[in-house]
């Protein structure tokens, strides 16, 4: 299709002609390249071409297509006052490394002027508009010789294949692999010791299937059934996004629907969704909110005196939860229960809205992420703008855009007061602008009337208390009674014991202090167990034994760093007069993570004695041919700011006899993200020595 453009094209006007001046083509016929001459009329004023004294510019192209790698290249650069302006430009078309039937396309060009005549401003210009006609024009021009093919009827291409004498000389050396749907198979599995039997079985796809999702994501019932309308751009940045996810969480990736939500919410931007979706990963891990619908039950107040519930679903077949908040004594609850016990309510329910949406998929056959919210403010007054339950309305708000984006399909604001605005104007600020675009906001009885909620709910199921004729068992609200009210300081204890029930701990790692945890054994070959997250900074990961119990460090002479803070602990144990060799030694190779990465292992302890996990600041080395750093290393190293790391990390020590392998062990421990990851963790082999992995 792509050779059709020439010599000439009429889809573009100003290319008025080519000629081939070098072609080759190598034996096996797999090569194939034609460098041709092309003339162009550029769309530039008069009065610069009789300046410049030429009326057509000339441009080399170079085209090279490899048919074994099934790549094409295109190289131009202009010949035209090559002496004055310099211009490059390069495509590429590939196949996706993830589904051989994309085809994907780069662009990429350099524009360098010299000088032109006192007229460079205006060079600039004309160039960067050609350039952007052709960007646009591109796709548009691809795709219609790809019709003009079909209609010939011209569907089909066969694959290059290497000639009888070729396959012969090349058997030995060469093995192709049959045609079969593409499968990534990540680095991280052959490295802890997969055969290739367990990764692939003969039919080229995976030997054991995720749990939960089909065999093949890109298969387009999959995406139409569970994701939705999806670009080719959208897909594959899915397919990276979770590809990255599960070489650094391995076992614990969420399911595509969740990594989904935060690819939408920065408009497919894949580094600032991973990294928003990293920082939302270690919050769940670290507060267990996996857990929060089986372990946490509501206080009775909040069960009384929480204005809100869920009830049936909308039009679309999005779960609804309703919320009566001006019936809510927002105030009372917040003296009766804390900050963090609302937050805590709120997370729930955001919680079960996830699983609601997966059942109404289910139900509807359609991929359904997000619920609607109904909100009733009848009854809300100055009462409701009390600072500190705005407050923790606030703090809920910032919580959940962080860690439950595009959650939300719409938001039914019913019976806004005179004093709404007031208290709009002091939340608006805090919610994301996508967001905000899902708000319809009825003032008085406007929600009965054209446009209103019969737009959006059945008949059937609008809430008695909004004229309908549907009972609502959601709480009606009321005063909280003023005996429930706790003191400052019995919500204080309260809220830390809420964000302190974690199995997980959090240090600090600074350069030159590194963090060390101190693990005795009495039982040789017991198992240590680690599963640690790093939030910040890139880390060193090493383990220690000794014969002898370090000195616990004094608090007097811990040091700047070895203090307990809000970012976490930070205790060094080793000596510093202590020799490596002589009062310990190592028994593990160090490990460097990076940020973002999630990593579990264990080691079979061979002695009793002292263990000393230990998490060290990462330098980066300086380049080898000579002393000055690389300039890569000095952008990566000034991204930590102030040499600081931070990781959250869970020890276990457990006998070997009940030990059933690395990631079985940290199941016990709750490690994993249980209602996202639909991935299953297959029990490993258990090694006399350690197993990590990433």
């Amino acid at each position: 299709a792509y050779e059709r453009r020439f010599p000439t094209c009429p889809l573009i006007p100003m290319f008025v002609a080519s000629d081939i001046v070098n072609e080759y083509k190598s034996d096996d016929e797999a090569i194939h390249v034609i460098e041709r001459c092309c003339k162009l009329d550029i769309d530039a004023p008069r009065l610069l071409k009789k300046i410049a004294g030429v009326d057509y510019v000339y441009f080399v192209q170079k085209n090279s297509l490899n048919r074994r790698e099934r790549t094409l290249h295109i190289e131009a650069f202009n010949e035209t006052f090559s002496n004055r302006i310099v211009i490059n430009e390069h495509c590429c078309y590939t196949v996706h490394p993830d589904n051989e039937d994309w085809t994907c396309f780069e662009q990429s060009a350099s524009l360098d002027i010299k000088s032109f005549f006192g007229f460079e401003s205006t060079v600039e210009k004309i160039a960067m508009k050609q350039y952007t006609s052709n960007i646009k024009k591109g796709k548009e021009i691809i795709e219609y010789y790809l019709k003009q093919l079909e209609e010939e009827g011209i569907t089909f291409v066969p694959r290059w294949t290497p000639p009888v004498a070729c396959k012969l000389e090349s058997s030995t050396s060469h093995t192709r692999r049959p045609i079969s749907p593409a499968i990534n198979i990540p680095d991280s599995a052959t490295k802890e010791g997969l055969s290739s039997k367990e990764i692939l079985n003969t039919s080229g796809s995976p030997a054991e299937p995720t749990a939960g999702t089909p065999d093949d994501k890109l298969d387009a019932d999959y995406i139409k059934r569970y994701l939705g309308d999806l670009t080719p751009m959208q897909e594959s940045c899915l397919i990276r996004l979770r590809q990255w996810l599960q070489e650094t969480h391995k076992g614990k990736i969420p399911k595509d629907e969740h990594i989904l939500r935060f690819l939408r919410a920065r408009d497919f931007n894949i580094d600032k969704a991973r990294e928003i979706l990293c920082q939302s990963l270690t919050w769940r891990k670290q507060h267990q909110v996996d857990y929060i619908l089986d372990t946490w039950n509501p206080p009775q107040v909040l069960q009384d005196y929480y204005a809100g519930g869920w009830h049936h679903h909308d039009k679309d077949g999005r779960p609804l939860y309703v919320l009566r908040l001006g019936q809510m004594d927002t105030k009372g609850l917040v003296r009766a229960l804390g900050e963090e016990a609302l937050l805590r309510y709120v997370l729930s329910i955001n919680e079960e809205g996830l699983r609601r949406c997966e059942e109404n998929t289910k139900v509807f056959g359609r991929p359904i992420s997000s619920w609607t919210c109904l909100v009733d403010l009848e009854g809300l007054n100055m009462r409701h703008l009390w600072r500190p339950g705005v407050k923790a309305l606030l703090r809920i708000i910032e919580v959940v855009e962080a860690n439950y984006p595009e959650t939300l399909g719409r938001l039914l604001i019913l019976r806004a007061p005179r004093v709404f605005p007031v208290l709009w104007t002091l939340v608006s600020p805090f919610i994301d602008d996508n967001t905000r675009k899902k708000f319809l906001i009825y003032a008085g009885n406007d929600y009965q009337g054209p446009g209103g909620l019969l737009d959006y709910i059945d008949k059937e199921i609008i809430p008695d208390f909004l004229g309908g004729e549907c009972m609502c068992e959601v709480p009606e609200g009321g005063l909280v009674p003023k005996s429930l009210y706790r003191t400052a300081e019995e919500l204080e204890n309260e809220d830390l014991k809420l964000w302190t029930e974690t199995i997980y701990q959090s240090a600090s790692v600074f350069k030159g202090a590194p963090h060390e945890v101190l693990i005795q054994i009495v039982d040789a070959s017991s198992v240590i167990t680690w599963d640690f997250d790093v939030c910040k900074g890139d880390i060193v990961f090493n383990i220690f034994h000794s014969k002898r119990a370090p000195q616990p460090p004094k608090k007097e002479s811990l040091g700047a760093h070895s203090i307990t803070s809000p970012g976490g602990n930070n205790v060094q144990l080793i000596d510093k007069v202590w020799q490596l060799g002589r009062d310990y030694s190592m028994v593990e190779s160090p490990l460097i993570c990076k940020e973002g990465e999630s990593v579990q292992g264990s080691h079979v302890t061979r002695w009793p004695g002292f263990y000393i996990l230990q998490w060290k600041f990462h330098s980066m080395p300086a380049c080898a041919a000579t002393n000055l750093p690389r300039v890569d290393d000095v952008l990566a190293s000034l991204q930590v700011s102030s040499h600081k790391c931070k990781v959250m990390y869970y020890t276990e020590v457990i006998g070997s006899e009940d030990f059933r392998g690395s990631m079985t062990s940290l199941e016990s421990s709750h490690s994993g993200f249980s209602q996202l990851s639909a991935a299953t963790t297959s029990s490993s082999q258990s090694h006399s020595s350690s197993m990590i992995s990433r």
